[in-house]
């Protein structure tokens, strides 16, 4: 008997865009959510391969009479998930104000770069650019380089997808006592500022009294770093504290009454240097090895390649494989009466489920008839193999 997941019975309408929109709707199918993605007819789809547990409606929302059929879907939706620039939902006659009049139960969740209001709001940007005005960028780099952003991952799903995920949990959680839905105003540059608030709040405590990559945390500290070893891979170290750090050392064949003092800031350049000469002088494995079991704080940099078969990840079935063999981390987290059970099958085209949905929200068959032939809607049920 399959379990029911978390959002079972959850209509989630969600129109088609870039990565952190499909991946905050991909974080809510996992979990039980029906996603139905709305996409532009004649357009290649997700382009961000987040489709999983989705199905595709192609409808052209230029056309009055396909804003009027998204409309229909929304009168009777729990979330609508949209991620243009603002004004664009409101050129389409598709703004909060009109759908929650017809549905006053509905989500609108609104994800955007720099927010609804603000003289940001309307301009382009991209993962780089909500980092750096939200001032984290400012704090990632290596001494005397320039910031660097860590792929587009800060912005785009963590103060992005993420955190439009969490705020749509919220106002379904609040509608189960007002009994209204709310819309949610979710940008990448307050979610990333937001999600460094641990910087924020430890400004005054020393922790970042150093030039950007010199600090404890941001790559100054010998203990806190990457080191390549002898096969050309890497090791992770993070013995912040004393026992941790004593135990590295042990690992390193160094004695700490022989070094300076761990908090020596003025020592660190040189006890770098001389833990990536003998880190340079094992392989990867061997010092997997000395360090496995340990309370080091000391662990393998892992490729995509080889992190699936990671013993740990093996114990936890922490991947999972898809229909088509592509390999993706497993939903988390893990709840133990209700978890994600994420669909294994391929992601959906454009327009393959236009027809079946459509006829769920009470469209008779002469109307999808015609929304077609007026090209409105686009349907592309997949040929079957003969």
């Amino acid at each position: 008997m399959r379990v029911p997941m978390a959002l079972q019975g959850i209509s989630v309408v969600e129109l088609a865009g870039l990565a952190p929109g499909p991946f905050c709707g991909m974080v809510l199918a996992d979990f039980g959510a029906q996603v139905v993605r709305v996409d532009r007819p004649g357009t290649r789809g997700d382009l961000s391969r987040m489709g999983r547990g989705k199905r595709s409606l192609a409808v052209d929302l230029k056309q009055p009479r396909g804003a009027a059929v998204l409309r229909s879907l929304c009168a009777r939706a729990d979330v609508m998930l949209e991620c243009f620039r603002p004004g664009v939902m409101e050129k389409l006659q598709l703004s909060p104000e009109i759908l929650q009049r017809e549905n006053p139960k509905l989500i609108y969740a609104r994800l955007s770069g720099f927010g609804q209001s603000g003289r940001f709001s309307r301009v382009a940007g991209h993962d780089i650019n909500y980092l750096a005005l939200s001032g984290v960028l400012s704090r990632i780099g290596r001494s005397g380089e320039a910031p660097y952003a860590p792929l587009n991952l800060l912005a785009d799903f963590g103060g992005g997808g993420l955190m439009c995920a969490l705020g749509i949990l919220m106002a379904l959680f609040e509608r189960t006592r007002s009994g209204k839905g709310q819309v949610i105003d979710a940008n990448m540059v307050e979610g990333t500022a937001y999600l460094s608030s641990f910087l924020w709040k430890t400004q005054q405590t020393g922790l970042w009294g150093q030039p950007r990559g010199q600090n404890m945390l941001d790559g100054g500290a010998p203990f806190y770093a990457t080191y390549r070893t002898a096969d050309g891979g890497f090791m992770a170290v993070g013995a912040l504290e004393p026992q941790f750090y004593e135990l590295l050392l042990r690992g390193l064949g160094l004695k700490s009454d022989e070094l300076p003092s761990q908090m020596s800031i003025t020592d660190w350049p040189e006890m770098k240097k001389k833990f990536a000469d003998i880190f340079a002088k094992k392989t990867k494995a061997e010092w997997c090895q000395i360090f496995d079991g340990t309370d080091a704080c000391v662990t393998p940099v892992l490729t995509f390649e080889e992190v699936t078969h990671c013993g740990h990840h093996k114990d936890r079935g922490s991947f999972i494989i898809d229909s088509e063999q592509g390999v993706s981390p497993r939903p988390a987290p893990q709840l133990s009466n209700t978890p994600a059970v994420p669909s294994s099958k391929r992601d959906p085209f454009v327009g393959e489920h236009t027809e079946e949905i459509l006829k769920e929200f009470g469209f008779s068959q002469e109307e999808i008839s015609q929304l077609k032939s007026d090209k409105i809607i686009e349907s592309n049920k997949p040929r079957a193999n003969l």
